[in-house]
């Protein structure tokens, strides 16, 4: 037994493992890992609603999975920084950072945002992937629930894990550049599926994000204009 726990100990020396640099592989893997998870069980189509909310099927179908994403994106890294890690959410984007130089951003970007959506949402291949619940375009009575609904259970938990635990999880270990790019990496293989231009605009996006969010010490910036992005393209599309 001692000669096995030997060679498995000099394999690992072998490959660079250090026991010192757990929750960098940990954080490394979550992406992966959550990512398929999030695929087969998270999904349309592979998962049925957890939750009622008497909307039309589509809708609330969305909303269960905005829910399950927001348990996988959100919750389990959360709970791994406070009671793992021991650290506080703010260590990894989670406070309002440099609250004047994200408003510069904001007050520079956003109108930005609104002509770049307002002219994506005419081309074609957008207009057939969103809304992702299509009865939005029949009925508006709940829009206003399903909004929220998307904005605070999905895109939180995206901006939370991608440029937070990601980003200010990996920054300090490979350099913030490159903790950039595997974040970029990761978020764009969300994509994988959505339009040929959507997919390509998540990596400018992502490495843009991901300089505003390190910029800034915070998400929350990112958070703003990102959810701008999916709820002016469904209005616009809507209306």
């Amino acid at each position: 037994m001692k000669q096995k726990n030997s060679s498995v100990l000099q394999f690992l020396k072998q490959i660079d493992f250090d026991w010192r640099d757990i929750h960098t592989y940990i954080i490394l893997l979550s992406a992966p890992v959550l990512l398929t998870i999030y695929r087969y069980h998270a999904y349309p189509g592979f998962f049925t609603a957890d939750f009622d909310f008497g909307l039309a099927a589509d809708q609330n179908l969305r909303i269960n999975q905005f829910i399950r994403f927001f348990g996988l994106f959100f919750m389990l890294p959360a709970v791994y920084i406070k009671f793992v890690m021991h650290r506080s959410l703010k260590d990894y984007g989670f406070g309002l950072g440099n609250i004047k130089t994200g408003l510069k951003l904001l007050i520079f970007l956003i109108p930005v945002v609104f002509i770049a959506i307002y002219f994506a949402a005419d081309m074609p291949d957008v207009r057939s992937e969103y809304p992702l619940a299509k009865s939005l375009l029949q009925e508006q009575n709940h829009l206003l629930f399903y909004e929220i609904g998307y904005v605070v259970f999905y895109y939180i938990a995206w901006e939370f894990y991608f440029r937070g635990f990601l980003l200010f999880g990996l920054k300090d270990r490979f350099g913030a550049f490159n903790a950039i790019l595997i974040q970029t990496i990761s978020s764009c293989l969300v994509h994988i599926g959505k339009p040929e231009g959507e997919i390509i605009g998540s990596i400018i996006v992502g490495i843009l994000f991901g300089i505003i969010a390190l910029r800034t010490k915070s998400i929350w910036y990112v958070f703003i204009l990102h959810a701008l992005i999916g709820v002016l393209t469904d209005l616009f599309i809507i209306y």
